[in-house]
């Protein structure tokens, strides 16, 4: 079963598809950018969001034959994917390769406000993935592809320059497993890993007139590839413009820290979304004075750096960690560094979206009771 636009289970006071009207291919929206639609503060958003794997250029821009030659039946294919490949404008190369759902207004948002996304729900639109390593990116940029790969993982008009695999996914959003299967002389095995949705891409839009981006993430969110912004739990985004103009993109069903590949397995996903407006003392209560997106589990508060240098990158997550334990705990700076060197994890998020990511995993059970 796939979940076309309309159908199954919409649980949402609004509901957001992917047509040609509520999406941008290729770039965030800046604040020129109208919104989609307005919610008030506090809503519960079901937004459709499309992964742009099997409609690109290098993949044929044709998802039902890109699918069809991996044996999904044409009724298996997303209609809004075909839609979407077929009629919205897109320069390979030179727009991005993104499909972003949005932006959608909340009223009274305004410059100075944290804007929180609680995940309330995800589920999977289609029972397959792909993940694709394509011209020279990823972390072994001028390694990976090398030339070995089977010609069914490679694009039919620039052989090595694309490898797309494609992987089957058995049960839901909430304990599914990917199925990557692959042959050997002696017969196909096949890998099988836990699935753990998440949106790839979930921010603001940024005070700008420029043309935004999407591949790099930045202090209004975007592209930050934070897998552990799963079910039930929250990031906090810096308002940059009036209504906040929030956006999202990217599905994944499953990613490791560090994306190496390039993309993690990519998979269009349906999203509750709860946008909630914190203002004045209490964004200060929740979240200190941060400058960056912040992430919430139930276990863990996570700061987030971001640079074009992976050590940079590093140096501000320190710095946002420092930032949150200073304004949000109450801990007196030198002593948050010796606790961050002690206690806290620091992950690299991402190494492929141009701005690399570091972020800080802070566990909240060794600040109960204060």
């Amino acid at each position: 079963m796939i979940l076309d636009p309309g159908q199954g289970p919409i649980d949402g006071e609004h509901y957001l598809p992917v047509t040609p009207e509520t999406c941008r291919w290729g770039w965030w929206p800046n604040q020129q950018t109208e919104p989609v639609v307005s919610v008030t503060d506090g809503a519960v958003v079901t937004v459709d969001t499309l992964s742009h794997e099997g409609i690109l250029e290098d993949q044929g821009r044709d998802p039902a034959a890109f699918f069809g030659r991996r044996g999904v039946n044409p009724d298996g294919v997303l209609a809004d994917a075909v839609e979407i490949a077929r009629d919205v404008p897109h320069t390979f190369g030179v727009d991005g390769p993104h499909v972003v759902t949005g932006p959608i207004q909340v009223i009274g948002a305004e410059p100075g406000d944290l804007l929180r996304v609680d995940m309330v729900g995800f589920a999977l639109r289609v029972p397959y993935g792909v993940t694709s390593n394509r011209h020279g990116l990823g972390a072994l940029d001028r390694e990976m592809p090398d030339g070995t790969e089977p010609a069914d993982t490679l694009t039919p008009d620039s052989p090595h320059a694309t490898v797309s695999v494609f992987t089957e996914v058995e049960g839901d959003a909430r304990s599914g497993t990917a199925v990557l299967r692959y042959n050997r002389q002696d017969g196909e095995r096949a890998v099988r890993y836990p699935i753990a949705p998440f949106l790839g891409m979930v921010g603001v839009t940024p005070s700008t007139d420029e043309p935004v981006a999407t591949r790099p993430p930045g202090p209004h969110g975007g592209n930050l590839d934070v897998k552990h912004l799963v079910r039930g739990t929250s990031l906090y985004l810096p308002v940059q413009t009036p209504g906040a103009g929030f956006a999202v993109g990217d599905p994944h069903f499953a990613q490791g820290n560090g994306e190496v590949a390039l993309t993690a397995l990519e998979g269009s996903l349906r999203a509750d979304l709860r946008l909630s407006l914190l203002q004045g003392p209490q964004a200060r209560r929740v979240c200190g004075l941060i400058e960056n997106p912040l992430g919430e589990t139930a276990d863990h508060w996570i700061p987030i750096g971001l640079h074009t240098d992976l050590n940079e990158a590093m140096r501000a997550a320190v710095r946002e960690a420092l930032r949150f334990c200073e304004t949000r705990l109450g801990l007196p700076r030198h002593i948050a560094y010796t606790y961050l060197s002690c206690a806290a994890d620091f992950e690299v998020t991402q190494v492929v979206n141009d701005v690399k990511g570091v972020h800080c995993m802070i566990p909240k059970r060794d600040f109960r009771g204060q």
